[in-house]
């Protein structure tokens, strides 16, 4: 089960987990945390834990088929012990300051690296109960947070901050109460260091047009400042998140990321991504983004999955068709760019990087397909096209293979 109450399973998502928990008491806390919780982690009893993108359940899903040798958890799982980055032997490259964007003396490759190799590791100890996997996923948590201090570099630091500020804190969920993850010291790392640049960025948007950032840029932010309240307990930082996705000004929220939608196109309701029109790798890594967002959110109680009649459902339909290779409808697309608002427009689909493959479909599918039952066509096509899913470090060196956790065929397989 990922919530504890039928109650927050209505379509639109208006109930509070935190409304429906507040009278639960501590001690239901502190029991799911383990024995080895502080009153301060349990004090809120507000928060499911673990509860981002995995919880109990999907862990031990994938546990049970994992031992019996069942597919496609098994392939998954191969796919994962196959990544050089989930090795146990992985050392961590920790920076006081991690810099991104060109112009800087750009190191943020030794971030992603690392923590892909956290989380990996961290999926490693959680199915396969190994504990050289749990020991080297805390090793590099608790590295960085003794030695990071500053994000810089150009626009690019807030990419930096929102992307691997969930990650990170994705990570350091499931490693939460191991023996040795100094927990506090890595909360203040995502409170100090990356929190600020993502508040800044949707607040501010590095002072520049509110439509000029894609909507990516939003959404690796509201996803971190999502993971950073789960993580600490802090209510008012998940509500942020969740605020943003449903009403935010920037090109994040969910009307702006799919600003039109097209009813029973071939029997299927599909609508439209914001980046659309710019390139196929950045739209597909928006399904990441608002994925994660949806998936983390999912577990505390709140569905924004189906949100806005859902919306993010349709775009993720339009999104898999034309990247299977469909013909989908397009409407041009104005925006206002720079500091000065100049318009821009997008008046044809792109076809650039069509059909890439990312490990960003099988949340969906697994989501929309089998926990809700729903036709999801195009989704499981993608899903299935591209499974096993991998991670970090199976898609190429760059940035772009690393915008994504991966493994859902291991974790989201029903």
């Amino acid at each position: 089960m990922s919530r504890t109450s039928p109650h927050t399973h209505h379509e639109g998502g208006q109930v509070s987990r935190r409304g429906l928990l507040r009278t639960a008491g501590g001690l239901t806390a502190a029991l799911a945390l383990g024995a080895t919780a502080t009153t301060a982690d349990a004090a809120p009893a507000t928060f499911t834990h673990p509860g981002m993108l995995h919880n109990w359940g999907d862990i031990n899903r994938a546990k049970v088929r994992v031992a019996a040798g069942d597919d496609p958890w098994l392939s998954g799982w191969n796919r994962l012990t196959a990544n050089s980055h989930s090795q146990s032997t992985w050392t961590a490259r920790p920076q006081s300051v991690v810099y991104r964007g060109s112009g800087y003396p750009e190191n943020y490759t030794l971030l992603y690296n690392d923590i892909a190799a956290a989380y990996q590791n961290a999926l490693r100890w959680q199915v396969a109960g190994t504990a050289a996997n749990g020991d080297c996923a805390v090793r590099i948590l608790n590295a960085w947070s003794n030695t990071l201090t500053s994000i810089q570099g150009n626009a690019d630091r807030f990419l930096a901050a929102g992307i691997y500020g969930w990650q990170f804190a994705n990570a350091a969920e499931l490693m939460r109460g191991y023996a040795g993850f100094d927990l506090n010291r890595f909360k203040q790392m995502m409170l100090n260091v990356f929190y600020p640049m993502n508040n800044q960025f949707l607040t501010g948007h590095n002072d520049a047009c509110i439509t000029n950032y894609w909507a990516n840029w939003d959404l690796c932010n509201m996803a971190s400042i999502m993971a950073i309240g789960i993580l600490c307990d802090d209510g008012a930082k998940y509500d942020q998140a969740v605020n943003y996705f449903k009403t935010g000004a920037g090109n994040g929220s969910i009307q702006h990321a799919v600003p039109f939608l097209y009813p029973g196109v071939e029997g299927y309701d599909l609508g439209q991504w914001q980046e659309s029109g710019r390139d196929q790798g950045h739209t597909m890594m928006g399904m990441g983004q608002m994925g994660a967002i949806c998936e983390m959110a999912w577990n505390q109680g709140d569905d924004l999955y189906s949100y806005d009649g859902r919306r993010f459902m349709k775009a993720a339909q339009y999104v898999a068709k034309y990247n299977l290779n469909m013909n989908v409808p397009f409407t041009t697309y104005t925006w206002g760019s720079g500091q000065n608002c100049s318009q821009q427009s997008h008046t044809a689909i792109s076809s650039v990087s069509r059909g890439q493959v990312r490990p960003v479909w099988a949340m969906l599918h697994y989501h929309y397909g089998r926990r809700l039952l729903l036709d999801d066509k195009y989704i499981a096509q993608m899903c299935f096209s591209v499974a096993p899913e991998g991670g970090g470090g199976d898609y190429g060196t760059t940035s772009g293979g690393f915008d994504q956790l991966g493994f859902g065929t291991l974790m989201y397989a029903k």
